[in-house]
């Protein structure tokens, strides 16, 4: 991977503080810019499918611990997040407010957000995570050092499931050009494959940007 992990150790810093930070709609690290994005979409392995029938989620281990009492979840949850406070026995969120990309949704309960892979899991395998070993599937699914993971509302996230672009986009269609930049970005650097339908769509949210 290209990116460093400076983020989760400038985080493990401020587990027990409320932090300040400005506007809490900040996108995680790693988005690329549109030339980038292109490129990377120009380069994807185009493929169908496969291995559908044999996912299972468990194959993806997480939450992985990333500091002391925090795991990858309260990690972008304290990452994402405005005047986040932490538990600091138990690093759970105690207060703070998250803005969800997807929506606009705005929310001080931290059991309202959802931690979204940006390429869920399901999709991942049927994209070439299947051949992987246990090690990789557990670094994809707890990766915080590119633009996997997001802060988004519940109920959103679980409408969008396994589904890529070609049958679901955010509802604030503002963001359909963020999304698309992120979802190419991580299935360029983790090598997974897009079904032609799924380039379709792609390219069709990067015309909004």
């Amino acid at each position: 991977m290209r990116r460093s992990f400076a983020l989760v150790a400038a985080t493990a810093l401020l587990l027990t503080i409320p932090l300040s930070a400005s506007p809490a709609l900040a996108d995680p690290p790693g988005v690329p810019d549109l030339a980038t994005a292109q490129a990377e979409l120009a380069a994807l392995t185009v493929a169908a499918e496969s291995h559908d029938d044999t996912y299972n989620r468990d194959l993806f281990p997480h939450w992985a611990t990333v500091s002391g009492a925090c795991n990858t979840r309260e990690t972008v949850l304290i990452r994402d997040g405005q005047d986040v406070v932490t538990n600091p026995s138990t690093c759970a969120a105690i207060s703070g407010t998250w803005v969800s990309p997807y929506d606009g949704g705005v929310w001080t309960n931290a059991s309202d957000i959802d931690i979204d892979h940006m390429v869920a899991l399901k999709e991942s395998w049927r994209s070439g995570a299947w051949a992987w070993t246990t090690a990789r599937r557990k670094a994809f699914a707890n990766s915080l050092n590119d633009s996997q993971l997001w802060s988004v509302t519940d109920n959103v996230n679980q409408s969008k499931g396994d589904q890529d672009p070609s049958t679901w986009r955010p509802p604030l269609t503002s963001f359909h050009c963020t999304y698309a930049k992120s979802w190419i970005d991580v299935k360029y650097d983790w090598s997974l494959s897009a079904q032609p339908s799924e380039i379709d769509a792609l390219e069709d949210m990067l015309a909004t940007c």
